[in-house]
């Protein structure tokens, strides 16, 4: 197990665009020089809510991985991968729903918000009321330690830390775990077996998060220790079970509301999207066709950027000077709509320039972009076979 594992993926059910940028993408870029990341193509999530027509997920899915790529997501550095082609998160989907209260996925916050928001597809399926607990699958099956979110999905994922910690009290406990327990603690040596009992009571009998945080600390840091008796050590902080799936905690990470041609925040469903692949023509007349402050009828009518859709646009793509020219240009009406729009217009084709041409690279050689699939995919099953083999064990299912 590594300590420092993080696993994120996303649905392929339509092209790529800023906002998937600004969202995710520049946050993986990120993690994947801090920790070891495992990225995948979720399908098999894709088909709750696009099961009746899956041809736009074959079309996706490649398209999303060239994206990725093109962004700056390096095979290199982190591990790329269709999910559908680790069938070791199934097989634990499978085994988590049948520990999974159906009480803990009828109040998962976007049950029912989802239902709303597509109202026009039939949800009644239990692959969707149950997508909590492959959602899970996906994390737990590679031990992650940290999943990125934002603020408003840390309570998502808390239905999988609830998950794995129903799993572990139920199958964790093993004969003599005591006793294997205190012979792992020897294997520490004696100075830091002294500092985790030390911790372990203060974490005990205390509640001292602090304590708790140093003892997984000093057993995850042990490398001599074998995968079992690190298990056997950070289930004997808590209690008398042995953590065979570990509950992963929040990795913070700022989310970016990418505003989109209508002033909706950007998204596939409102048709208000700047594609990553767009060309630069047909950005300009994205951004030349965006509403404006209706105020501004004429062009000599004043306006306020408040106001109007694009002054969000240049929040995030204008330095202080251009922003400045706008608030004053707009409210004395010494500019028009057209020349407040050049500014963001050029920042966007300037942004997009280098992954336009790195797209290009891998759509011309279609090859490439499977083999890092491939590698990926292989990396992946190697991780989650070792998952699978310890929970088949503890569930009773590993006789032959």
């Amino acid at each position: 197990m590594t300590a420092r594992r993080v696993v994120s993926g996303m649905r392929p059910t339509g092209a790529l665009h800023l906002g998937h940028y600004h969202g995710v993408l520049k946050n993986w870029v990120a993690l994947q020089r801090e920790f070891e990341c495992y990225f995948f193509v979720a399908d098999w999530h894709a088909l709750t809510t696009h099961y009746e027509d899956p041809s736009i997920i074959a079309r996706s899915t490649w398209d999303m991985v060239v994206d990725w790529l093109a962004a700056g997501v390096d095979p290199d550095q982190c591990k790329l991968f269709i999910q559908s082609r680790v069938p070791e998160h199934a097989e634990l989907h499978l085994l988590l729903s049948m520990v999974t209260p159906l009480g803990w996925l009828e109040r998962v916050p976007t049950y029912k918000d989802q239902q709303e928001k597509l109202s026009e597809r039939d949800l009644t399926m239990y692959g969707f009321l149950g997508y909590p607990v492959l959602q899970s699958a996906d994390v737990l099956v590679y031990k992650a330690e940290r999943v990125p979110v934002g603020e408003d999905q840390v309570a998502h994922l808390e239905v999988t830390r609830e998950i794995a910690r129903r799993f572990n009290h139920i199958y964790g406990t093993e004969p003599d775990f005591d006793a294997k327990a205190k012979a792992a603690v020897k294997q520490l040596g004696i100075k830091d077996g002294k500092r985790y009992q030390q911790l372990r009571k203060q974490w005990q009998e205390a509640g001292l998060p602090e304590a708790l945080a140093a003892a997984r600390e000093l057993v995850e840091q042990n490398a001599t220790l074998t995968r079992g008796d690190r298990d056997r050590l950070l289930g004997w902080i808590e209690g008398s079970s042995r953590t065979i799936l570990v509950e992963p905690q929040p990795l913070l990470t700022k989310v970016s509301k990418m505003p989109g041609l209508d002033g909706q925040k950007m998204s596939k469903s409102y048709g208000n999207t700047i594609e990553l692949r767009d060309t630069p023509k047909q950005v300009e007349d994205k951004i030349k066709k965006m509403p404006t402050d209706p105020a501004r009828v004429r062009r000599t009518d004043p306006g306020d950027p408040a106001k109007c859709p694009v002054w969000p646009l240049h929040q995030i793509y204008s330095d202080a000077t251009t922003q400045d020219w706008v608030q004053q240009g707009c409210r004395s009406a010494g500019i028009g709509c057209l020349e407040c729009k050049k500014p963001v217009i050029e920042a966007i084709n300037k942004e997009l320039e280098p992954m336009r041409a790195r797209a290009a690279e891998y759509e011309a050689n279609p090859e490439r972009v499977r083999e890092v699939v491939e590698s990926g995919c292989a990396a992946a099953r190697e991780a989650a076979r070792d998952t699978m083999e310890e929970v088949r064990a503890a569930m009773g299912l590993a006789y032959r």
